[in-house]
């Protein structure tokens, strides 16, 4: 606040943010572009109101629209996640610290696809230099913002120090099924800025530790399903068996067994 008016800062955090452009928008398209088949958006979102709100509803959507593969072993299940968590919540946090305000018509979007998800952001680099031109892992933290990018370090949303790609990077080659031509992307071409980040389950079969094939995983799959047809009351058997990984005939049967459930 300052002489009774609100500062940039305090408009982009105020809980019904009266900056128009500071909105998020989120889409979950149906296969691996744009134009995926006859239904192009599985869901589809549009955020406004506080940077923490934008915050909060991105990861969520992200999660609503993620799923996690499994591995039965000796005395535990392993749970492989499509998206690290925290790499999403770094990469959605420097979307909405580091972008460009002053750029009007413009917003920051996620778009998910089966294979991928990516983040974009108004505003290249801050410090003029394109990420081409540095080593992606010593890239010094300037911030755009530092107001707040303050406020979400005190948040504990984001560390105070240091750069948040390679925290990202990091999350990933964490993961157990984490490979090379899975790593994070950091594009800034053009002005803007995109992080891609990939399905680390994309393709990939689900076995148990001898390499057969996973039973009906009945309780998993139900969840999966209730919550995509949540997400999407419109949503077809053709479109859930495709995002499950399954055929519609299996979708079919699952159903069936939910609905016969007493």
């Amino acid at each position: 606040m300052k002489n009774g008016n609100l500062t940039n800062a305090g408009a982009l955090l105020a809980d019904e943010s009266p900056v128009r452009h500071s909105r998020l928008f989120c889409t979950r398209w149906n296969g691996l572009d744009k134009a995926g088949g006859l239904v192009d958006a599985i869901d589809d979102r549009e955020y406004s109101g506080s940077i923490i709100t934008l915050l909060q509803s991105g990861v969520e959507f992200v999660t609503n629209h993620s799923m996690k593969a499994f591995k039965k072993l000796a005395d535990r299940r392993a749970e492989y996640p499509e998206y690290p968590d925290r790499a999403v919540m770094e990469g959605l946090v420097n979307a909405l610290i580091h972008r460009n305000y002053m750029e009007v018509g413009s917003e920051v979007h996620i778009d998910m696809y089966d294979d991928r998800l990516e983040i974009y952001s108004p505003g290249g680099m801050f410090s003029g230099k394109t990420l081409k031109e540095q080593d992606i892992l010593s890239v010094p933290s300037k911030r755009r913002n530092p107001i707040l990018a303050d406020i979400f370090g005190r948040l504990n949303y984001m560390e105070r120090r240091g750069s948040g790609f390679k925290k990202i990077i990091s999350d990933y080659q964490f993961q157990e099924n984490y490979k090379e031509k899975l790593a994070p992307v950091f594009d800034d071409s053009n002005g803007d800025f995109v992080l891609t980040l990939y399905n680390l389950n994309y393709n990939v079969i689900q076995t148990d530790p001898q390499g057969d094939p996973q039973g009906d995983p009945q309780d998993d799959s139900a969840n999966s399903i209730i919550k995509l047809m949540k997400n999407n009351p419109k949503i077809t058997r053709e479109e859930i068996a495709k995002l499950l990984g399954v055929s519609p005939s299996t979708i079919k049967r699952r159903i069936g067994k939910m609905t016969n459930v007493h």
